[in-house]
């Protein structure tokens, strides 16, 4: 099966040897992306809630140039780097997904990359 490596400006370039994306038949598998600031390279400031916002605009923007929107994804995959962020996560995460939301698995981690304190990953399938 081909596959197609997607990327774009409006999200932060990756910062080791993984791709933003890769779409592969009707499959987009997306990278976990971190509050990367994707115009200076550098975490939003703000705590968890700029995080997961950023976080969530970035995943947008990946999904924008592959074709996709939100409701194209069907699973997503949270890291927290602490679980007493959940309901705000929840909070900022439901304002993306409303309807229909995809299936999620989230987990409490002992780092992330840069120390950030959230990052999500996403699989969406294209029509």
């Amino acid at each position: 099966m081909q596959k197609t490596v997607i990327r774009t400006p409006s999200a932060p370039a990756a910062i080791g040897p993984y791709s933003q994306a890769v779409r592969t038949g009707s499959f987009l598998f997306l990278s976990g992306q971190i509050a990367l600031d994707p115009a200076t390279g550098q975490i939003v400031e703000g705590g968890i809630d700029a995080q997961v916002e950023r976080v969530l605009k970035n995943i947008e923007a990946v999904l924008q140039a592959a074709g996709a929107t939100t409701t194209d994804v069907v699973k997503t995959t949270l890291f927290l780097a602490s679980m007493d962020d959940f309901s705000k996560v929840n909070e900022i995460y439901g304002r993306y997904f409303t309807d229909s939301p995809p299936a999620r698995s989230t987990v409490e981690v002992s780092r992330l990359p840069r120390n950030v304190l959230f990052e999500m990953d996403a699989i969406a399938v294209l029509g």
